[in-house]
């Protein structure tokens, strides 16, 4: 029996959704954007968990520093020229 392990992919949405019509979003108003792979380290030290953002082909999108306080800082990384 053979048995692969691979990364979890999920899937990158964007809604057109307005702030007046609430928490209800329509599947009219949604795209899909792609896939990404999300992956956490935590540092014992200082109480930091970073998330690790990449696509599907593994390009590191995002670098996100959370916090045990709650506040988070983001790098976004665009390829694009």
């Amino acid at each position: 029996m053979s048995v692969k392990f691979e990364d979890p992919l999920f899937k990158d949405l964007h809604s057109n959704n307005k702030a007046s019509t609430g928490n209800l979003i329509k599947s009219e108003d949604v795209q899909l954007k792609g896939a990404s792979k999300i992956t956490f380290e935590e540092d014992e030290i200082d109480g930091i968990r970073i998330m690790l953002k990449k696509d599907a082909n593994d390009n590191l999108k995002e670098i996100k520093f959370i916090c045990s306080c709650g506040q988070t800082k983001s790098i976004i990384l665009d390829y694009s020229e």
